[in-house]
């Protein structure tokens, strides 16, 4: 069973997603803010990571920066679920090449079925 860890600071959405995930199969870890995110990847060592980019002092992609900058965790599939388009966060053209973004998702519109997909195919070996 993979392990997911999530990163998201509303609690209704994590609870939604948790449950999902849970039922297609995934074990998820939810931490509401980055720091706490990156000391349970240390504690419980995921197999990928779906985060939000708004977070109360510190931005989804400054904590990406600081996690690849890790060796342990620089090939870890992340996917973005965000209530921020790709086109309108700043750093979604070449910064998130750098980071090695699975998939990008606009929360308000994203299924939970399509968030599965992307986190099966991030998780296949063909992906590898």
């Amino acid at each position: 069973m993979a392990r997911v860890l999530l990163i998201n600071s509303d609690k209704i959405v994590a609870d939604n997603i948790c449950h999902f995930l849970s039922r297609a199969g995934y074990q998820v870890d939810w931490h509401l803010e980055p720091q706490a995110a990156v000391d349970g990847a240390d504690a419980k060592a995921p197999d990928a990571i779906i985060t939000d980019l708004v977070f109360a002092g510190r931005s989804g992609a400054e904590f990406l920066y600081e996690f690849r900058s890790y060796p342990e965790w620089q090939n870890l599939p992340v996917i973005i679920l965000a209530d921020i388009r790709p086109e309108e966060f700043s750093d979604a053209g070449s910064g998130f090449g750098q980071l090695n973004v699975a998939a990008y998702h606009y929360l308000p519109i994203t299924k939970l079925t399509d968030l599965v997909k992307s986190l099966d195919m991030a998780l296949s070996p063909a992906a590898a």
